[in-house]
């Protein structure tokens, strides 16, 4: 069965069909700004309750919670990089985030899954580039695990970066 793969433009705490969203949360996992903070604020205080039991977690790695207040089932939180100029790895920090969000999905048996544009808020990853990133990272991942998801949705909150996603998209996957 082929993955289906799209972008929509809109609010990802209230995207309706997913089995789960991912957050681009910080290493503390307690909650921020932009969608991180926007996820807690929609998921509710039992969402920060389980997140401080899980320790943090690192840039690139992926943990999964209850969605709570979320009209999906569960979160995977992961870590994207702070972009400091394309020299330190962040391009491949920033696959890391998809690839073990993705394996994180498989394990649970998700089928539906929902990702923002990682990085790209207050990490001020270049959004051309972390949708280059994004789409190589899940291209390699189905062809890995072909089948083994349903979907996979770009989230985008703004009309800019949806246009960037769609583009590379439509390149990468032949959309």
């Amino acid at each position: 069965m082929k993955t289906k793969i799209q972008t929509v433009l809109g609010d990802i705490t209230k995207i309706q069909g997913m089995d789960a969203i991912v957050n681009a949360a910080n290493s503390s996992l307690l909650g921020g700004g932009g969608v991180d903070g926007a996820i807690h604020r929609a998921a509710g205080k039992e969402l920060l309750a389980e997140c401080r039991l899980l320790g943090g977690c690192k840039t690139g790695q992926a943990k999964l919670t209850k969605g709570y207040g979320l009209p999906c089932t569960y979160i995977i939180h992961t870590v994207g990089p702070v972009w400091n100029g394309g020299t330190h790895n962040e391009a491949g920090l920033l696959a890391s985030c998809y690839q073990n969000s993705l394996d994180i999905a498989v394990k649970k048996g998700i089928k539906k899954i929902a990702f923002p544009s990682i990085s790209t808020g207050i990490y001020h990853f270049p959004v051309e580039l972390a949708a280059e990133s994004a789409a190589a990272a899940v291209k390699q991942f189905l062809l890995e695990h072909d089948g083994a998801l349903d979907e996979i949705t770009w989230v985008l909150f703004d009309t800019r970066t949806k246009l960037i996603y769609d583009s590379v998209v439509s390149r990468e996957f032949g959309r």
